[in-house]
This record gives C-alpha cells, structure tokens and sequence, in this order.
C-alpha cells in the first residue's frame, strides 16, 4: 500500500525541547530531538539530546528569532550525514522486523 504523492521511505526531525541560558540572547546549550521514519506505511522513532557550545557573538542568533528549521539544521550537523545514515538504517531495521518479525515474546502456557 502506498500513499499517494508521498515518496517512501521518508525520515522527519522534529524538536522536542530546547535548554537555554537566561543571558541576553538565549543561548541554547541543549536541544532535544526526535526522529520518526516512515517506510512501506509503517514508521520507527527514535529520541535523542545534543549539546551545543555557545555560537560566537556575531553568528549568534537570539532565541525568540530561532525556527524549528534553523534547529534541526543545527542537530543534523552536529550529527553529520553519517550519523543521519545510520539512524535511517537503524529505523528501517526496526520497521523491518515489525513487517516481517523474526523474534518474539511470550510463555509457552
């Protein structure tokens, strides 16, 4: 099954949260991210944190002025394309094994 006009597999980065100083531009130290991927209509998650050093006073960006775009784009940098790769391999395993499930749980009786 197919969704129409949708390209499979897809992964989506959101920001779940974000850890800033109370200084004069809000300088974020801590983002807190999700990604969800979506293969064959079914979709794997996963949650993660980053630290970030404090930006450099002239490329500082102040907090009410940051958008979800500008952050994911921070995370996926700070990740590297590598790192993104593997999450979207480690989210396709997942969606994989819900498809065609190769362990189980449970008690015989």
């Amino acid at each position: 099954m197919s969704t129409p006009g949708i390209d499979f597999p897809f992964t989506v980065f959101k920001i779940a949260n974000m850890e800033r100083n109370l200084d004069a531009i809000g300088t974020v130290f801590t983002v807190h991210y999700t990604v969800t991927r979506f293969k064959n209509d079914e979709q794997a998650g996963a949650y993660g944190s980053l630290g970030f050093e404090a930006p450099e006073p002239d490329t500082a960006i102040p907090y009410p002025q940051l958008t979800e775009a500008t952050v994911i784009e921070w995370v996926k940098a700070k990740l590297g394309a590598e790192k993104v790769t593997e999450l979207d391999a480690a989210l396709d395993a997942q969606i994989d094994e819900k498809l065609a499930p190769t362990k189980a749980t449970g008690v015989p009786w």
